[in-house]
């Protein structure tokens, strides 16, 4: 059995004549020529990672946009106010304390308490992915790494699936959507910015972690100055995420358990 990826397959998805029979008669004629674009199939417990981790994503993309809202409310009034500070109960409290009309009111208390019931939610959102996350294959060796915690670990669990699926760490970034757009003109080639394919929130968490880690390993710490030095924090820091996936990618495919990973030293 094949599991096609329909909005990479374009003939389907852009089709004109969109009837079952002239798309089984496209699948069919793809398949032969073994052009069809793939569905990993991930184990169940992977699946259900994949989705608690895709409802949380879901719930801070909302939580974001309620901050984004208050934000705005303060811009339009020409006051000050660091969006991050939002994520402080204490701060919420406060911009209620302020002086705003009776509709501005309304708004605001109506905004906090969605926030509030978005912060528990994720809050048990994060609790029971972590909680699942150490069932998974390669939790271990995961903590074990710099940067990773039971979260994060569970959230890039739930996106690799089963790593042996990947012929390669390359592959393993092409699919996280880190590597740069290819691009073939007159016999020149052309590289630009990551595709960005795959799971933001997946690359997000990655991103994250490394940055994370550099303040740890000294070797990794050492690589994104370089890089750094040469294009810039913004290049340094995909660069080192995605020598950082090279890591988690060797050591999910070895079974690696870190003892010390700054010394990257194994546990016996």
């Amino acid at each position: 059995m094949v599991l096609v990826n329909p909005r990479a397959f374009e003939v389907v998805k852009d089709s004109v004549k969109k009837t079952d029979k002239n798309d089984a008669i496209n699948l069919a004629k793809f398949l032969k020529a073994d052009l069809l674009p793939e569905v990993r199939a991930k184990s169940e417990k992977a699946e259900k990672m994949q989705s608690l981790v895709n409802t949380r994503t879901k719930l801070v993309r909302l939580k974001t946009g309620l901050v984004n809202k208050i934000h705005a409310l303060y811009v339009a009034r020409g006051r000050k106010l660091k969006r991050a500070s939002l994520s402080s109960e204490k701060r919420l409290d406060k911009v209620l304390l302020e002086q705003w009309s009776a509709i501005e009111r309304i708004e605001l208390e109506i905004i906090i308490e969605q926030i509030r019931s978005l912060k528990a939610g994720i809050k048990k959102l994060d609790k029971a992915i972590e909680e699942r996350a150490s069932k998974l294959a390669g939790y271990e060796s995961l903590i074990s790494i710099s940067g990773i915690g039971s979260l994060s670990a569970g959230i890039l669990l739930s996106v690799i699936g089963e790593v042996k699926d990947f012929a390669s760490a390359d592959k393993l970034a092409s699919y996280f959507g880190i590597v740069p757009r290819v691009a073939n003109s007159n016999e020149k080639v052309k590289t630009g910015r990551i595709t960005k394919r795959g799971s933001k929130t997946g690359r997000t968490t990655l991103v994250q972690s490394a940055l994370s880690a550099i303040k740890k390993s000294e070797y990794l710490k050492k690589y994104y100055e370089q890089v750094k030095a040469r294009r810039g924090h913004g290049k340094a820091k995909i660069a080192t995420a995605r020598k950082y996936l090279g890591i988690i990618y060797n050591t999910l495919i070895n079974g690696w358990v870190f003892a010390d990973f700054n010394n990257f030293e194994l546990a016996e």
